[in-house]
């Protein structure tokens, strides 16, 4: 039986995370042999010590995830993918569909509250991935209500070179005024 390591990194992560529970658990019910004057008529220490396990918890979680994103997504094969859109009365946007190199990597139906996000200047990240060094492709294709609230399909494609930094490309959606039609960019960073 052959696992994948996102696989093992999420059950890993689990079972740490279930074990600093289970010690903040042993630790708030231990009963002290000699408690302090202080804390055996004031609840409130334990609350505190409760607290700060909680704490250590969250701050030991989020530095498992910034090992796993390293680990899964090393920076010298990371690409990024991210959407934006720039005033939007043009277009509204329904979804994302997004090839890399002839692979569909995701497709991406958007919600109304995430739409009103990427409208009031939100960057969605769409796709992470990892890419070999060398030349690749990527295509996406937008789907929405255009001008006049007709259906509207367009697709942006970039030829672009992964070297072995990390790449990061944005997809904008803007509005075109003088033609009155959206237009799709692509930005790389």
């Amino acid at each position: 039986m052959k696992i994948r390591s996102n696989e093992l990194f999420r059950a890993a992560r689990l079972v740490l995370g279930a074990l600093v529970l289970a010690c903040g658990l042993a630790l708030a019910a231990e009963p002290q042999k000699t408690p302090p004057p202080a804390a055996a008529s004031n609840p409130q220490g334990l609350d505190t010590r409760i607290q700060s396990l909680k704490q250590e918890a969250m701050e030991l979680n989020r530095d498992l995830l910034v090992l796993e994103e390293e680990l899964l997504f090393p920076a010298s094969t990371q690409v990024a993918v991210f959407v934006s859109v720039d005033v939007g009365i043009l277009f509204d946007l329904d979804s994302v569909q997004l090839k890399v190199d002839d692979s569909i990597v995701t497709n991406y139906l958007y919600t109304e509250r995430e739409t009103q996000a990427l409208h009031r200047g939100g960057v969605q990240r769409l796709y992470v991935g990892n890419l070999k060094a060398g030349k690749h492709e990527l295509v996406a294709v937008f789907t929405g209500k255009g001008p006049r609230w007709r259906d509207y399909r367009r697709g942006t494609t970039l030829t672009f070179d992964k070297s072995t930094d990390p790449k990061y490309i944005e997809l904008q959606i803007r509005d075109e005024t003088r033609g009155q039609q959206p237009e799709f960019r692509v930005k790389e960073w």
